[in-house]
């Protein structure tokens, strides 16, 4: 036993420094379909709400990876009947009637379940993969990719030019952090791939953070921050967008709802 127990004591804090070990394929799966009914029914779950969206764009003209400063939105976002609809209200600090829809450059929406749905509908046919185990928030989280094809794909990626709008169906790829309690996404990232010639972006990379937030009394999981880069062959663009002021949409609230995406 004198001989013995050392080994088993280095064992036993080996085992503590290594961590949980790989999830077996069925745990995977079973982890996956959770989160599969958590990110369906996300967009019902939410209640009516509103809250005020900053972006931050910027611009690289020459490609090189130097970022300016182009413009910062600030936008009034209302999630009523499932529905997201954005009310640019001002440009660099000043009131502005253009509206959100029309503005030159990048623009974004979905992140209140669009994108979560379009990877976990069934028919969009996901390819998971466990990568890796972290924490979010003390919140222990496991970090699967995956891979959607362009025929299975519901994404469809825009591209605003001199010529009018430019749309088309893409195949995209990313990331999706899993509270492993609770099946909830915290984290996902989809990068468009297989993208035609014919709409003008060569890449596009997305990532949304999910954190609580308060809506009449009750905590809802949230979008925190989102972050965009479109890759053109004339210039980049990169958008950081903070959601904050969470309160609920009321029946006495003005509703002056625009084109809604």
């Amino acid at each position: 036993m004198r001989v013995l127990r050392p080994v088993w004591i280095w064992w036993v804090a080996w085992a503590a420094l290594a961590g949980p070990q790989r999830p077996s394929y069925l745990d995977s799966l079973a982890a996956i379909e959770k989160s599969r009914a958590v990110a369906l029914d996300y967009g019902r779950s939410l209640p009516d709400f509103m809250c005020t969206e900053v972006i931050e764009r910027f611009a690289d003209t020459r490609r090189a990876g130097r970022w300016s400063p182009a413009d910062t939105l600030t936008v009034e976002l209302r999630y009523f009947d499932r529905m997201e609809n954005h009310k640019l209200t001002l440009i660099d600090g000043k009131p502005t009637e253009t509206q959100y829809e029309s503005l030159a450059g990048a623009i974004g929406w979905g992140e209140f379940g669009a994108m979560l749905h379009d990877i976990f509908d069934p028919s969009s046919e996901a390819q998971f993969h466990w990568e890796s185990w972290k924490n979010v928030r003390k919140h222990r989280a496991a970090v699967y990719s995956y891979v959607v094809e362009p025929s299975h794909s519901h994404y469809t990626l825009g591209f605003r030019v001199r010529q009018g709008w430019r749309e088309g169906i893409v195949g995209f790829h990313g990331v999706v952090t899993i509270d492993q309690e609770t099946g909830a996404v915290l984290h996902l990232s989809y990068d468009a791939d297989h993208i035609p010639n014919s709409i003008g972006i060569e890449a596009s990379s997305s990532s949304v953070d999910y954190d609580y937030a308060a809506v009449g009394g009750r905590e809802y999981l949230l979008p925190a921050t989102a972050d965009t880069v479109l890759e053109s062959p004339q210039a980049w663009a990169r958008n950081h967008a903070e959601f904050h002021g969470y309160r609920k949409f009321s029946s006495e609230s003005t509703v002056d709802f625009g084109p809604v995406k």
